[in-house]
């Protein structure tokens, strides 16, 4: 196997974890969401901290902590600390549809985003593509009678990661590493908190954690669930063009999709049914001109 076909195939993997992360996640369903986040985040921390100690790399953290990214990682750890509770919502709530469209509109959004920070360029027809995935959002707000808020908080807060992460010297590890770090004080405070019972109403008392075997052994699960997606997309980017790295993206949402109509059985109105074909058709239009130049690169995996 190539180093290209070993990339390819751990972008799959990586995808296909994000996926069905819903599954997961659904699992937990009446474990405090602020539970679920910070105890992710406290497993997240101790995974990546382990996987650097090994790999001979804890300095690298140290080093990041205390230079001039702080600023930047800290916004970073502040956005996807958000994504994560907002997902994590979502699932136990029963709006899978939502954040699967939340991640159907991102790679959009990432595209905006860089024409706004880095005054990239866009072709006509990724502005065609932008305004018709728009125009869709505004369709489903219209029909629904209020935005799609999960979908748009999903799509931008990921969006204004990514804006942050492209502007921070360090590999994909290194920088969640840090983000976790950050967070963990954080989640660790809140824990003993409610742990104790500390919390003002309406948040719960008392943690799941060490109450039920299951859960408990899900909620230690989380951080390999969080880590291991995230080594493997480092792994891919190496080896496999970004352009690939972009389409292969949309797997995820696909998987989301199947995960909420077919095993969660949520809704899906009619409104969705016009708005999901047409932020198809933009994904669609986006990636062909990738599509046409060969992005999934086949002449380097034979």
């Amino acid at each position: 196997m190539t180093e290209w076909s070993k990339g390819f195939w751990a972008m799959v993997l990586a995808c296909v974890v994000w996926g069905f992360c819903p599954l997961f996640y659904h699992l937990m369903v009446g474990v405090p969401v602020l539970e679920v986040l910070a105890f992710r985040t406290l497993f997240s921390l101790v995974f990546f901290v382990f996987l650097l100690a090994a790999q001979g790399r804890v300095a690298l953290l140290r080093e990041a902590l205390s230079g001039p990214h702080l600023p930047k990682i800290c916004l970073a750890a502040l956005v996807i600390s958000l994504n994560w509770g907002i997902f994590i919502w979502a699932v136990q709530s029963g709006h899978v549809v939502e954040s699967s469209l939340g991640y159907y509109i991102f790679p959009l959004v990432a595209v905006l985003a860089g024409v706004l920070a880095f005054g990239e360029r866009l072709s006509t027809l990724q502005r065609f593509a932008i305004g018709l995935a728009a125009f869709a959002v505004a369709l489903l707000s219209w029909g629904l009678g209020a935005a799609p808020w999960i979908s748009l908080v999903l799509a931008i807060s990921f969006g204004l990661y990514g804006v942050v992460k492209k502007t921070l010297p360090m590999g994909p590890v290194v920088s969640v590493a840090c983000e976790v770090a950050i967070l963990g004080p954080i989640a660790l405070g809140w824990l003993l908190l409610q742990g104790f019972g500390a919390l003002p109403d309406p948040f719960p008392q008392g943690l799941v954690f060490g109450t039920d075997l299951r859960l408990t052994l899900l909620l230690i699960s989380s951080g390999v669930v969080t880590a291991l997606p995230l080594i493997l997309f480092s792994y891919a980017t190496r080896r496999v063009g970004m352009a690939t790295i972009g389409i292969m993206q949309y797997i995820n949402p696909t998987l989301q999709f199947f995960c909420a109509v077919a095993i969660f059985g949520e809704t899906v109105t009619g409104w969705h049914m016009i708005a999901f074909p047409l932020i198809w058709l933009a994904l669609a239009l986006y990636s062909a001109p990738a599509i046409r130049r060969g992005a999934f690169g086949l002449r380097q995996s034979t």
